[in-house]
């Protein structure tokens, strides 16, 4: 089985390549390709993936290029973990938006929106090789804004699905609090990406007993602490919101929090410094611990039972983002939800799900109707879209900010957008 990672460049590489060693039993990896056109940093990963390899006795090759095709030529799957602009854009997403009085992140509101205008045309592009190198291989999207770049991936004819951590971050938590073992938690996790709602707990599987009233009358407060909200509306909501719903349920107080400290890009970009001179040690045969702090927690795990899966083994239930198809009524089928699903051979299928509250579902709605506006704007530019996909977000929504911040994302990101 040959697997190829496109950003394999990247800091967080050591993470997925500790996953591929441990869990060989479940992935069977013969030859995983590192590509990433920064060779600098390529070789610095790449030496450090073949020592962890090393150092787990896992017989599989380990390779770097900077040249696509020759990467994902003869793949079973090809994983995206890419960032256009690097640390530097995603600094810029996160605090012009805080000029406006607006979240600043990089995968929600005007950020988001900026990520997802310089990564779709790149990620599209590198679909399109791999499709006319290699047309049977998986596309495995880990880059964000997840839902608009599978959603962008899907639109155009590609064999893909996108992934991520946050739905096995809160099994583990909650199997750690419950004393169970993480596959015996069966979450039913229903939104969009970065957008979800964890409405039931079960033990034993999708059709398990519901657990998640003991778990938020007994461990409430550990929960909230996490998410950084309010027992209280825990209580009143009945559910686990994940922690980006932050930036909807107390905006202007994420807002003061942000201006008061150094962006998260500017924290990672310190911190990559560090993780880049560890992996230069010839003597580090092991992911270090300060990569624990880099983000991404359990996306080894997440990225090994999702290939599997779609290479004919692996967890059969698995939260992803793929389309609607009619799973949410509410929703337009070529919606990208993020669900539990039933993975295998021929792709994502998402199990049923329960009526959604009204509560939820009008977020939902409001944010699949921004999304379906930024992929206009990622495909065809323009400013008036741009705007258009401002002005519909619910963290904005009002139309001189919209215009603001219009003006602000093309002046940040002209280099990375041809229309402009």
């Amino acid at each position: 089985m040959k697997l190829t990672v496109v950003g394999g460049g990247s800091t967080y590489t050591p993470e997925l390549v500790d996953g591929f060693a441990r869990l060989r039993d479940t992935l069977p990896v013969e030859e995983l390709v590192l590509m990433d056109p920064a060779q600098d940093r390529l070789e610095l990963v790449g030496g450090l993936a073949r020592r962890i390899f090393a150092r787990q006795d896992h017989t599989g090759r380990i390779t770097t290029t900077n040249n696509l095709d020759e990467a994902v030529d003869g793949a079973d799957a090809v994983l995206l973990q890419l960032r256009v602009g690097g640390q530097a854009a995603r600094h810029q997403d996160e605090t012009w938006p805080l000029e406006c009085g607006c979240v600043g992140q990089e995968t929600t509101g005007a950020g988001g929106l900026a990520k997802a205008l310089r990564t779709v045309p790149v990620v599209l592009d590198i679909a399109d090789r791999v499709r006319r190198t290699n047309p049977r291989a998986w596309i495995i999207d880990f880059t964000n804004p997840v839902g608009i770049v599978t959603r962008a991936l899907l639109q155009a004819g590609h064999k893909a699905v996108g992934l991520c951590n946050v739905a096995i971050g809160l099994q583990r938590k909650f199997a750690a609090l419950l004393s169970a073992a993480p596959s015996d938690i069966h979450l039913d996790h229903v939104g969009l990406n970065h957008l979800t709602w964890e409405t039931a707990v079960r033990l034993g599987g999708p059709e398990g007993e519901d657990v998640l009233p003991k778990l938020l009358g007994e461990h409430g407060e550990r929960i909230a602490a996490d998410l950084r909200l309010p027992r209280p509306l825990l209580d009143t909501l009945g559910v686990v919101p994940s922690y980006y719903l932050r930036y909807y349920y107390a905006h202007d107080e994420v807002v003061r929090e942000l201006r008061t400290k150094p962006s998260r890009a500017a924290e990672v970009a310190a911190m990559e410094s560090e993780l880049l001179a560890l992996y230069a040690d010839p003597a580090l045969d092991e992911k270090p611990e300060l990569l624990g702090k880099r983000g991404g927690a359990f996306y080894s795990e997440a990225a090994v039972d999702l290939a599997a899966a779609l290479l004919g083994g692996g967890t059969p239930y698995q939260a992803v983002n793929t389309y609607n198809r009619g799973t949410l009524p509410f929703l337009p089928d070529d919606a990208v939800i993020e669900v539990q699903a039933a993975v295998g051979a021929q792709g994502a299928t998402p199990l049923p799900v329960h009526p959604v509250d009204p509560l939820y579902a009008g977020l939902m709605a409001g944010v699949t109707a921004y999304e379906h506006l930024a992929l206009e704007a990622a495909l065809h530019g323009g400013r008036d879209r741009v705007f258009r996909a401002l002005l519909s977000h619910p963290l904005i929504g009002q139309y001189a900010y919209a215009e603001t911040l219009t003006d602000r994302l093309i002046a940040h990101n002209r280099e990375h957008l041809a229309w402009a």
